[in-house]
């Protein structure tokens, strides 16, 4: 559980609860409107109900849901974050939702976290940079697709 500066509290939840599907359907959303494509073909809710993968929501002090963040095995030392997101007027939330993932994958082992985020993304690619992660070459699903821009960042050892 991580707090941030504007009285969050992240838990690890189910990502078919109804304030997981409504946080993953507003992002589905934004994500069409920006850039054509809500993302959900990538992204499996049984893939983070399993042992394989963690799904957090953020909550305020009054238990409004805020935002939300999902990491899931890539390989044996990789885990590849998926769909986080907080609200626009939830300042913070996203560094906290990235923080707490950053700190259950590198408890859970991994050494590397790897993500992938649309090049139109202006300002999902300037906060992941600010948040230590480094411009890779396409992997997995995302070799050949040009829109793509992946990511890594080294994790430290918990």
């Amino acid at each position: 559980m991580t707090q941030s500066s504007i009285a969050i509290t992240i838990r690890r939840e189910d990502p078919t609860s109804l304030d997981g599907q409504m946080l993953l359907d507003e992002l589905s959303a934004m994500l069409a409107v920006f850039s054509g494509d809500g993302g959900q073909s990538r992204f499996h809710l049984a893939d983070f109900r399993s042992a394989n993968g963690v799904f957090y929501v953020a909550r305020t002090a009054l238990g409004e849901p805020v935002g939300c963040g999902a990491f899931w095995h890539f390989d044996a030392c990789t885990a590849e974050l998926k769909r986080i997101y907080s609200r626009q007027n939830a300042a913070g939330v996203g560094t906290a939702i990235l923080q707490q993932l950053e700190a259950h994958a590198a408890a859970s082992g991994y050494k590397r976290l790897v993500l992938q985020t649309r090049a139109i993304n202006k300002p999902a690619i300037q906060f992941y940079e600010c948040n230590g992660f480094r411009p890779i070459e396409r992997y997995g699903a995302y070799i050949g697709q040009m829109d793509a821009c992946c990511f890594e960042k080294m994790l430290i050892d918990a």
